[in-house]
């Protein structure tokens, strides 16, 4: 039994459970749960509710029983009633309680916000025009150029821009430290890989000539036991190499590339440009006219909403980082920040993330936006082809979730091309 009102945007449940209805929970908590007590006289799982009572306490089974019951009701409560929509996971309140009356208690929660969509035509957000310069095409040669460097050993001394190859020895106060040292080591002098100072002081050296340089770690530095510290390295040029890059001509085009003139090469960088610029100002002009909508959206999202936003998105970021072999207290000293910092830094995110999901729900609802399945049947087909599987084979390895996620691939396609067909 239950009553319900909204107040201030929160609805609030009473539900009422009969001695009866108890008694049935603690029943079922203690079939439930019984193989898990001693009893001595009895086997395990075999000794009756009285005795356990008796033994561990008579409320031994109430808060199982309560959780459970409550579940229920609420659960009863939100099947029966489809146009309650909870926000966060409901407060209960206990209000009264006897073995002979059974209980009665109150649930508050936050409701989803309502979200009301004005007009979809009319947005102010344009396509950017691409036009692809001369500057960009020189900028892809530079790149092919580059990829075609060969490197040239000279009896000289380093200058910015050779490659020095060194053996390295770093300490601090006469001690050498862990990953201070190595051999044949590469240097791009010029590039600032090592911490500035040493670079610079390996500018001027020759092959086979050795030094110390003296340097300085930042306060800032990743490990702790470097910070601020001041570092000796013992220092050997072994090799230097200049980067000689090849002339770009119509040579180096029919050599490297399937296309015979510099001219039909530039042309051919310029439509690939083209094709990605444009590629990019679509996705950059659907973003902008769907964060227009939700800007006119007036919409009070629930500080609990947010919340679980954010820790959504922790967990989340916290999964990447171990994949990098980082764990999140290790990055948040780095970042000389507490959880609780970098949890609000990121609520503002978490909240337009919310607004952003409530709105586009809202849209496909209102105008019906589906998938139906010959257009996921095309969908999947147009995946195997990619994999060179055959349709059948493909979706022998498919999941719900990856059928879920070609449904929502064709939903919000057709969305964007519904919003964008408003505002030709």
């Amino acid at each position: 039994m239950f009553t319900y009102e909204k107040k201030d945007k929160k609805g609030i449940l009473k539900i009422k459970i009969s001695k009866e209805n108890w008694d049935k929970a603690v029943n079922a908590v203690y079939e439930k749960t019984k193989g898990r007590f001693t009893v001595q006289g009895f086997r395990k799982g075999k000794a009756p509710k009285k005795v356990i009572e008796q033994t561990y306490g008579d409320t031994i089974f109430f808060e199982d029983a309560f959780e459970n019951v409550v579940n229920e009701e609420y659960n009863k409560f939100l099947t029966e009633n489809k146009d309650v929509v909870p926000a966060s996971y409901p407060q209960v309140e206990m209000n009264s309680f006897t073995v002979d009356s059974g209980l009665e208690a109150t649930l508050t929660f936050d409701l989803m916000p309502e979200v009301e969509i004005g007009s979809l035509s009319g947005l102010k957000s344009k396509r950017s025009e691409v036009k692809i310069s001369d500057e960009q095409i020189e900028a892809e040669l530079k790149k092919e150029q580059e990829k075609h460097a060969r490197m040239v050993e000279e009896d000289k001394v380093c200058e910015n821009g050779d490659f020095a190859t060194i053996d390295f020895s770093g300490s601090v106060d006469g001690v050498k430290f862990e990953g201070g040292s190595a051999q044949d080591y590469r240097l791009e002098l010029g590039s600032h890989t090592f911490i500035e100072g040493f670079e610079e002081q390996v500018v001027g050296m020759k092959k086979g000539e050795s030094k110390d340089i003296n340097v300085k770690f930042p306060e800032n530095y990743g490990a702790e036991n470097l910070k601020g510290k001041d570092a000796v390295f013992a220092v050997t040029v072994k090799k230097v190499e200049k980067k000689v890059l090849p002339e770009i001509n119509d040579k180096f085009v029919s050599d490297t590339t399937e296309f015979e003139t510099l001219e039909e090469y530039k042309k051919s960088i310029k439509e690939q440009l083209k094709k990605t610029e444009e590629e990019k100002a679509e996705r950059d002009y659907e973003v902008a006219l769907i964060d227009e909508i939700v800007d006119r959206c007036k919409l009070e999202i629930p500080h609990s909403m947010v919340e679980h936003e954010v820790e959504h998105m922790v967990e989340d970021f916290a999964h990447r980082l171990s994949h990098q072999g980082m764990k999140m207290e290790d990055y948040l000293a780095y970042i000389g920040k507490t959880i609780e910092q970098f949890k609000k830094e990121r609520e503002n995110d978490a909240e337009k993330n919310i607004k952003t999901r409530l709105v586009l729900q809202k849209i496909i609802s209102k105008n019906n936006i589906t998938a139906t399945s010959e257009e996921l049947d095309a969908k999947i087909a147009e995946y195997a082809a990619q994999y060179g599987m055959s349709e059948e084979e493909f979706k022998k390895n498919l999941s719900p979730n990856d059928y879920a996620f070609f449904e929502n691939n064709i939903v919000m396609t057709k969305l964007l091309d519904f919003i964008k067909s408003k505002n030709k």
